[in-house]
This record gives C-alpha cells, sequence and structure tokens, in this order.
C-alpha cells in the first residue's frame, strides 16, 4: 500500500484538521496537506521520476520534510531521507551511491552540496504548490522500495537498508497493536531527526489524522519541550536514551514532570535500569521502550508503558532491564552460531523474521546474504529471552569482551557503575592485554563538579558483579563521544586507549 493513501483518506474524513505545525502555529490543514503532496508528486511525475526512484530529502527539521515525504511517495518513487547533521561530503556520497534523481535540501546544511542531481530547497517547494495535482497516489505493491534509509557507518561506509511499502505497513499497524493508541486529538512532536525514527513514526499520526509540530527550534531542546507540550496537550514524541536523559536532568532540575507529554517512546541505544527507573519517578508513566534497528525499523520487541512503570510485578525489575517481547509482525529467536534456537536463559544472537524485515541492503548482495539467513535477520545483537517471552539485550556481538577466557559483556558492566551516584555516564570497552587477551577499561563522565573516584567505583563493581568483570582501569571523561543519531561511539574510546600509557589505577 502507498503510504500517501493514508494522507489523503484522512484528509477526505478531517480536511480542516491542524495537520503540519510550527510550534504552535497552524502551517497547514489536512486538506491542504494532501494538495501540497499531489502537486509535488506531480511535480516530480513531469521530471519522470516515478516508481522505484530515490529522492533524497537533506533538510534539518521543518513542516516541508512531511510534505517532500509524501509528495515523493505520491508519485511512487522511494524516498532517501538523509540525516541533516551529516557533512555535505557524507551526504554527497550517499547520493551518488543511490543515484538520487532529485534532492530536497535546506540551505541552512546543504550551502557547498555537490549533488549530482537536482536541486530544490526548502524555500522553492512553494513553487510546486501550483503544478496541477495528481488524482491519486501511484499504487504500490507491498514489495516496492518506499524508504532507503542509509545506516550509521560508524565503521565504515553506510550501507543503504531498503524498506518496502509492507515493511512501513507492518511497522505502523503494529504500533497500534503492541505500542500504544493515537487519536486525531494526539500531536506528534519531531525533536529528533526526522530521517529517522521520529520521522518514521509520522505515519500512524497521519493515519488518525493528528497534528504534526517541528518546534520551532527545529530540534532537541529540553527546555523548548517541556514549555511547548502542555499548550499542545497529549504529544507524542520519540527520543533517544541519551535524549531521555537531558529530558529528565532538566525536568527534575526545574521541578517538571512533563505535563502535556503522553508518550516518549524510546529506541536506538542501551536504556539503563537506572535511567529509566529515574524518568518514571520524576515523570510518571509516559515511556514505551522499543527495540529495532534500520533492517527492521522500530518493529522487534517492545516494552509497553506498564511494563516500564508499574512496580507490581514480581518479575519487574527484570523486565524493566529488557527490551520486551516480540511485536506482533514479527518472529523473534534467540539463536547460537550453528543456526539453532538456543534455551530460554541462554545467551545468543537476536534474530528477527516477518513484514517489518526489509528487502536487503541496496546494491549489496554479499552484505544482504551475511545478515538475512534462512529468511532470519541477524540483528548482531546479543540477548537472552525467558520463559514468558521477554529478551534481554546483552550487548552488541562486535562489542563482547573476552578476558581471561570468560566473556564480559560490557552492557551488564554500565549497568552495575551507572549504579554508582559518582556515574552520569559511563562506557566500557575492551583493551588488548598480552596477559588476559583484553581487560576491561570504563570510560566514565562523572557528574557536574565531581572528579572520578576509581577506588570509590572499583569497590561498588565488585560489590554488585563477579570480579573478572570489574574494570580494570577508569578514565574520566568530561562526556562520551556520540554520532549524529546519539549513539555512543566506542570505536572512538578504543582509539582513546592507544594514546594511553599503562594507568596507575589498573589492577590484576
Amino acid at each position: 500500500m502507498n503510504p500517501a493513501e493514508w494522507l489523503v483518506r484522512s484528509a477526505e474524513r478531517r480536511p480542516e484538521a491542524a495537520a503540519l505545525m510550527r510550534g504552535e502555529e497552524v502551517v497547514c490543514d489536512y486538506a491542504g496537506f494532501a494538495a501540497r503532496a499531489a502537486a509535488i508528486g506531480a511535480a516530480l511525475r513531469a521530471r519522470g521520476i516515478g516508481a522505484g526512484d530515490r529522492v533524497a530529502i537533506f533538510m534539518t527539521n521543518r513542516t516541508e520534510y512531511l510534505e517532500a515525504f509524501y509528495g515523493i511517495w505520491f508519485a511512487g518513487a522511494a524516498a532517501l531521507p538523509i540525516n541533516g547533521k551529516l557533512h555535505a561530503r557524507e551526504a554527497e556520497w550517499i547520493l551518488g551511491n543511490a543515484e538520487a534523481s532529485l534532492a530536497f535540501v535546506s540551505a541552512d546544511i546543504a550551502g557547498d552540496l555537490a549533488a549530482g542531481c537536482e536541486v530544490i530547497e526548502a524555500g522553492e517547494m512553494a513553487a510546486l504548490y501550483g503544478t496541477p495535482p495528481l488524482a491519486a497516489p501511484v499504487p504500490m505493491a507491498p514489495d516496492a522500495l518506499a524508504w532507503l534509509f542509509y545506516t550509521s557507518g560508524t565503521t565504515g561506509r553506510p550501507k543503504g537498508v531498503m524498506m518496502s511499502a509492507g515493511t512501513i505497513e507492518t511497522m505502523t499497524l503494529g504500533y497500534f497493536a503492541d505500542v500504544d493508541t493515537v487519536t486525531a486529538e494526539d500531536a506528534a512532536l519531531y525533536a529528533a531527526p526526522m530521517s529517522h525514527a521520529a520521522g518514521i513514526y509520522n505515519f500512524m499520526h497521519v493515519v488518525v489524522g493528528a497534528r504534526h509540530v517541528v518546534p520551532v527550534s527545529g530540534g532537541f531542546d529540553p527546555l523548548e519541550i517541556l514549555d511547548l507540550a502542555p499548550r499542545l496537550g497529549s504529544v507524542h514524541m520519540f527520543a533517544a536514551p541519551t535524549m531521555v536523559r537531558r529530558l529528565v536532568d532538566v525536568a527534575k532540575a526545574r521541578g517538571l514532570t512533563g505535563e502535556g507529554l503522553r508518550t516518549i517512546v524510546y529506541a536506538g541505544g542501551p536504556m539503563y535500569r537506572a535511567d529509566i527507573e529515574e524518568a518514571v519517578s520524576i515523570m510518571g508513566p509516559r515511556f514505551v521502550q522499543v527495540y529495532g534497528q534500520g533492517e527492521c525499523p522500530m518493529a522487534i520487541t517492545v516494552l509497553p508503558r506498564n511494563d516500564v512503570a508499574d512496580r507490581r510485578h514480581p518479575d519487574w525489575g527484570a523486565r524493566l532491564a529488557s527490551v520486551g517481547y516480540a511485536q506482533s509482525g514479527v518472529r523473534v529467536a534467540i539463536l547460537g552460531s550453528d543456526g539453532c534456537e538456543v534455551p530460554r536463559g541462554t545467551v545468543g544472537e537476536i534474530c528477527v523474521a516477518g513484514g517489518a524485515v526489509m528487502l536487503g541492503y541496496w546494491r549489496n548482495e554479499e552484505a544482504t546474504a551475511k545478515t538475512i539467513r534462512d529468511g532470519w535477520l541477524w540483528t548482531g545483537d546479543m540477548g537472552h529471552m525467558d520463559a514468558a517471552g521477554y529478551v534481554t539485550l546483552v550487548d552488541r556481538s562486535k562489542d563482547l569482551i573476552i578476558s581471561g577466557g570468560s566473556n564480559v559483556y560490557p552492557r551488564e558492566v554500565e549497568e552495575a557503575l551507572l549504579m554508582h551516584p559518582g556515574v552520569h555516564e559511563v562506557a566500557v570497552v575492551g583493551r588488548k592485554d598480552a596477559e588476559w587477551g583484553e581487560v576491561v577499561v570504563a570510560f566514565v563522565a562523572p557528574p557536574a563538579g565531581q572528579a572520578l573516584d576509581p577506588t570509590a567505583l572499583d569497590a561498588h563493581c565488585r560489590a554488585h558483579i563477579a570480579r573478572f568483570k570489574a574494570p580494570k582501569a577508569y578514565r574520566a571523561i568530561a562526556a562520551l563521544p556520540k554520532n549524529n543519531y546519539g549513539k555512543v561511539l566506542k570505536t572512538e574510546l578504543r582509539g582513546l586507549l592507544k594514546d594511553y600509557a599503562r594507568p596507575r589505577a589498573d589492577r590484576r
């Protein structure tokens, strides 16, 4: 199904309802939103752009982003959203690799972009509104390419993940079934990059004819969000765990509780139990966790609101530390290296199959064959599943530390350290060692104004986890390095280790 059909239906049912908003200002209603998309789609078709062609969006967050999305789909083409935080040279590589036919850009980030294709600036999109509109969206088969998403590429060139119209449909319907309700009175707030999870969560709000709000800042400003949400009311937003941490810190400092925020869906990296417990204690039952990847967008598992906030179940602690259970549109299994399912409670690789899984990697059959085997998407994440089906994410397989022949999963060590008041942020990596193979090193960002106390942290770790898992060294760092998506760059931390002589804090 073409996603633009959802927009058409909402415009027919609720033509005068507010659709696109900049802060509290209504930019256009649903009738206007659909009319603009139909005209943009016609303008693309007039340029010879149609089914399977890639049309890029390289913009910072703005209402025109959604106009471009739906104009592309009206034409039957595939959207190619590029994170606006990338350097122009990085965006150029993606445009070239995808062989984009056209790019919608915003002048604030694309000044020196050599796109290699036709470029239309956001400020010029209004000139397309006068194009005689398409009568209806071009039909899309379930396996038609609808969204080409490029991975973050922290260890090399990013890969293009091909999402089909069926992928989007499964993910969208799964949200209603498993994640949260959405009504016409709700507002989707786009504070994270619209090229990624925040943008992909537009669909369920279009389906019901809800509001789409881009903050005036165009990005994530905790104070702006906490001020705007009560005036909008019934706000839904996506936030990476690092964003949740910042939002909670500001709310706590200001004595706020997140009034107006109905649902915050968090995903995109590890949310540590200590962080989400504090978030719930300060802001209440507003949080839902999903687990997914670009290869299966936001659609692998879900930890619903009650599991996040309710402390009555005897296993609430373990469930809060998990990423939840399989969403309705997929199968999830923990497989061993032999491809067989491991016993419940045993660590293996988290694998997923179903309609939400990608078609494959763009023109990269080798990577596709490596990632999708025997019908399963191998996520690269290690975890285990309990008797009730809750999956606990242990770590990325590539982050596993083998010290003295024993496996150490960094996340377990990080979870323990975050219980200590002297730790604000932490990331654990392995350092090569002639005697042990690898030793555990913790990079710790202390709370503002505090100094790192390795002795106290060491005693704390040894009181909570096995001795062999405790870090052999602690490194103070002002803030953990993160990529443009808020994910901690452990590759950079490993690089920093090469610059250190053997520290005096090392212990054997």
